[in-house]
């Protein structure tokens, strides 16, 4: 289904954090007043925030984030029976039971990532092809790279409540990446959607450098 231009901006703000008129309207190719009015249109429904920022010199700009009616445009997959399923297991069986089946999650998708990681040339083929697979999950995955460090960015969370009930989930994934990309490599998570980010970022760096 084609998307609307509302649903494309909601999309860019999600992707950028914040974002002005002048950054849409050159991304989705419209006029800067048709941008300035479809961001006052998700405004008025409740679904951006916007604040004035001053550069220096000149006059302020508007910068546009999401509110939480935004955030929930993109929902958690199956949150509720998910998190109810999380609650059951450890009533019923306890940690250890739960951590069984985390590991055993970790197991199956490492292997599974490993499938599509085969054949990289370098960090930057698994890195395009690991925001691929996340991205197909509905991580809306990307990476970009500024000196020699590389950031592995995830700008939303599918499974965000499932992690907040066990953030084991969390553990797990970041021991995944550091077995997939590389153990020479040191890779930390610096921002986390579960510390009010509004994306997890991973820092990856080659201490040889």
């Amino acid at each position: 289904m084609k998307k609307s231009n509302s649903q494309k901006i909601l999309m860019l703000i999600k992707m950028r954090g914040e974002i002005d008129a002048a950054t849409i309207s050159e991304e989705l190719g419209i006029t800067k007043e048709g941008a300035r009015q479809q961001l006052i249109k998700l405004s008025e429904e409740g679904l951006v925030n916007y604040e004035c920022k001053s550069s220096g010199v000149g006059r302020p700009f508007t910068y546009y984030s999401l509110s939480q009616a935004g955030m929930a445009k993109f929902p958690d997959s199956h949150a509720d029976i998910t998190v109810q399923l999380l609650k059951s297991v450890k009533t019923l069986l306890g940690e250890n039971a739960l951590d069984l089946l985390i590991t055993d999650r970790e197991k199956t998708t490492y292997a599974r990532y490993e499938a599509k990681l085969k054949g990289s040339k370098n960090l930057e083929d698994k890195l395009n092809k690991l925001s691929k697979v996340r991205s197909d999950e509905g991580y809306m995955a990307e990476w970009k790279k500024e000196d020699d460090i590389y950031y592995f960015i995830e700008n939303h969370c599918p499974i965000c409540a499932a992690a907040t009930e066990c953030q084991q989930f969390c553990k797990a994934e970041l021991k995944n990446f550091r077995s997939l990309l590389g153990p020479e490599l040191k890779i930390d998570r610096i921002k986390h959607i579960l510390a009010d980010e509004n994306r997890c970022v991973y820092k990856i760096e080659n201490p040889s450098i």
